[in-house]
């Protein structure tokens, strides 16, 4: 059974995430306590107690950050670039096998963008865009993720810590991906391309957690199979053997 350390365990993605992977020996780490789950609770930002926490742990799947396409840059160098590199230094302090960094998908959102004031707006007839494209970020938080695959690479490079960055889309259930095509038709258009649905995250963290790597590191995209998607899931179904099942087209239709 593989041990497996989870950060940021109770957010909307560490919930699926450890739901996912409960075959599996999984130790949960949060920002604070939570009532209905068991877990370390400290801060990204205390390196210490993160080398502690990843004591005999195998992978360490890492979500912990500031979510939010509007933080300001202060909250993002501390959070998102000083505590991913606490975890990296952490995972290779105890001989950590794998990290799965959750990145996103605004990592390359300004190919698309239609309102440059507004990040999760996307133009029509959107240009496909590869993992491999140059990273063209829509934010301060965007940056602090392009960054975070920067340091991932590193350690992969440097170290031979193995690495998948996840570029997650927009995880919505369906109740919500249809309240959003109440917003204007650029952001339901972002809404319709960028969501993930809970079975296809939890699948592609099942998967970028299993699945032997053929080359090191890795950087995908994780959104469901949609019709209007821009962001090429090929690799990450070559790579990973991701199989989505879920399209924002059957939801909305």
């Amino acid at each position: 059974m593989v041990r497996i350390a989870i950060t940021g365990a109770a957010g909307s993605v560490g919930s699926i995430a450890h739901s996912g992977l409960q075959d599996h020996d999984v130790t949960p780490v949060t920002h604070r306590e939570h009532d209905n789950l068991d877990s370390i609770v400290l801060d990204v930002e205390d390196p210490a107690a993160l080398t502690t926490a990843f004591e005999d742990q195998d992978i360490v799947v890492h979500l912990a950050g500031n979510p939010s396409p509007e933080a300001e840059w202060e909250s993002v160098l501390s959070a998102n670039i000083g505590g991913t590199y606490n975890v990296y230094q952490a995972a290779l302090a105890n001989d950590v096998d794998r990290v799965v960094f959750a990145s996103t998908n605004h990592i390359h959102q300004m190919y698309n963008i239609d309102q440059r004031s507004r990040p999760e707006t996307l133009r029509e007839n959107a240009t496909a865009v590869r993992p491999d494209a140059p990273h063209r970020p829509d934010s301060y938080y965007a940056v602090s993720k392009v960054t975070g695959e920067a340091l991932g690479n590193y350690y992969a490079m440097r170290h031979g810590l193995e690495i998948v960055n996840l570029r997650i889309g927009w995880l919505l259930t369906e109740e919500e991906l249809l309240e959003r095509q109440a917003d204007d038709s650029a952001a339901a258009r972002y809404a319709r391309a960028m969501w993930l649905s809970p079975d296809d995250c939890r699948d592609g963290i099942r998967k970028a957690v299993e699945t032997p790597l053929d080359r090191n590191p890795v950087s995908v995209n994780l959104v469901s199979a949609n019709q209007e998607r821009y962001l090429s899931i090929t690799e990450t179904q070559r790579q990973l053997g991701y199989a989505p099942v879920d399209n924002s087209a059957t939801v909305v239709e």
